[in-house]
This record gives C-alpha cells, structure tokens and sequence, in this order.
C-alpha cells in the first residue's frame, strides 16, 4: 500500500512489478489531502477522531461498571443479562440499519458525531462487557478484602488494589473497541453521509470513480492515511495490550 501511493498513478498502472517505488513521489499525499475536487480529508479525519475516542471513552466506562456488577454482585437476572450479551453480539449490523436509522433520525442527529457515537457505544459494548468481565474474574476478591482489613473502604481497596490489576485489560479491550469504531463502514455511511460529517472510511469510498477510472495511487496514499493513526495508537499501548491479553487467557 504504502509503495503504490509512492508512485505516479501511470506507473501504478504499469504492466512492470516493482517492490521499490522508481522515482518516488508524494503528489499522492498532496492531492489527496489539498484537492478541491474530492471530499475534503481533514474534517472526516476530526470527526474519525472525535467518534472514535469518545466511542472509546464511554463504552470503557460502562462495559467497565457492568463488568464488576456481574462479576462482583448476585442479583437476579444475571445469567439472562450474560445471555443478552452474547445474543446481541450474534445479531448482524445490516439487520438493524433501518431501526437505527428511524431512531437516530427521530432524535434529529444525523450527520452529528453525537448520533454516530451512540450507535458506535451500543455496538461496541457487549464484546467489551465480556471481554471486561473475564479481567475482573480473574482477579481475587479476597485482594479487596485484604486491603478492607488493613483498614480501607470498601471504595478505597478497589481504587488501590484492584483497579491498577484491570489496567492491562482496559487497555487491550479499548485497543479492540478502537479499531472497530475507526474502521466502521456501514453506520458511518447511512448516519453520516453528508461531506462535512462522514469519516475517514466514508470519505475513502469518494476514490471510486463510477465510470472506473480510479487513482489507484492516491486511493493507496488516503489508505495509508487512514492506517497510521491506528498503527501509532497500537505502537503506545502495545506493551499493555499484551500483558492484558496473556491476563485474560490464563485467568479469564
């Protein structure tokens, strides 16, 4: 990907193979981010950024209460709330489109980050619920416990003693939530069609030429685009991710 959007579109159609651009360029990048004639690259990056972290952010704190009052709380219907979980996450998006479309119309919030985030919350939540309650299942009560007969509150041994132990596991199940939220097509484009409000995805389906003639390497140069800021997020948290990862399969 990166080696075509290197080179000029005519070599990209070229009939001759080459591992290494000849004569690299970055007129792709130029043009993908500064040409008037195509959906603009720096709005859809803002609301790519926007929707995604706060899709991040508010299904990190939700998956994370409901997570410990499955895990640390008896209460009645709790094995059909995990039976919900695991049958929403059995439901194809395509089947709800047009629910969700109705609603987030209803609610005016269309072509809004608002309105997509919601969805984006709601989509992401159960995988993240039950990723989130295998970290907390593996981490011993009797460690709060401890901490309660040393003379802390109940509040106080679980911000001290167990939230530190959960931090690899927020962290590799907001990588997961990440990546979903920031390569979703399908939502982003019946919400949030509108040049303004579409994200990154979205505004990468604007390459495709109707009549084919697609440049194919400045489509290249926009997918490279799209792709660092997931690889630079996955480069910071990466050594959180794996210790979370191996967490979750030997104590889940």
């Amino acid at each position: 990907m990166v080696n075509t959007s290197l080179q000029p579109n005519a070599q990209v159609r070229g009939s001759e193979l080459r591992f290494w651009p000849e004569n690299a360029t970055l007129e792709n990048y130029v043009g993908v981010i500064f040409r008037a004639d195509r959906a603009p690259f720096l709005p859809a990056l803002g609301n790519s950024l926007a929707v995604t972290l706060l899709t991040v952010l508010v299904a990190l704190v939700v998956a994370f209460l409901a997570a410990l009052a499955v895990s640390r709380f008896r209460f009645r219907s709790r094995a059909a709330f995990l039976v919900a979980i695991l049958i929403v996450q059995m439901i194809p998006a395509e089947a709800m489109i047009i629910s969700i479309f109705r609603l987030v119309d209803g609610w005016h919030l269309l072509n809004s980050v608002i309105g997509l985030t919601a969805v984006y919350v709601a989509t992401v939540l159960p995988f993240t619920i039950w990723t989130l309650r295998g970290f907390v299942q593996g981490i011993p009560v009797e460690l709060e416990e401890a901490g309660m007969v040393d003379g802390l509150s109940r509040a106080q041994a679980f911000w001290r003693v167990t939230f530190p132990l959960l931090a690899p596991g927020l962290v590799a199940t907001g990588v997961f939530g990440f990546i979903q939220a920031w390569n979703e097509f399908v939502f982003a484009l019946v919400l949030n069609p509108r040049p303004d409000a579409m994200t990154l995805p979205v505004w990468l389906r604007t390459f495709l030429d109707p009549n084919g003639g697609i440049n194919w390497a400045e489509l290249m140069a926009g997918s490279t685009l799209v792709a660092v800021p997931v690889v630079v997020f996955f480069l910071i948290v990466q050594h959180r991710m794996t210790s979370g990862l191996v967490s979750g399969a030997v104590k889940g």
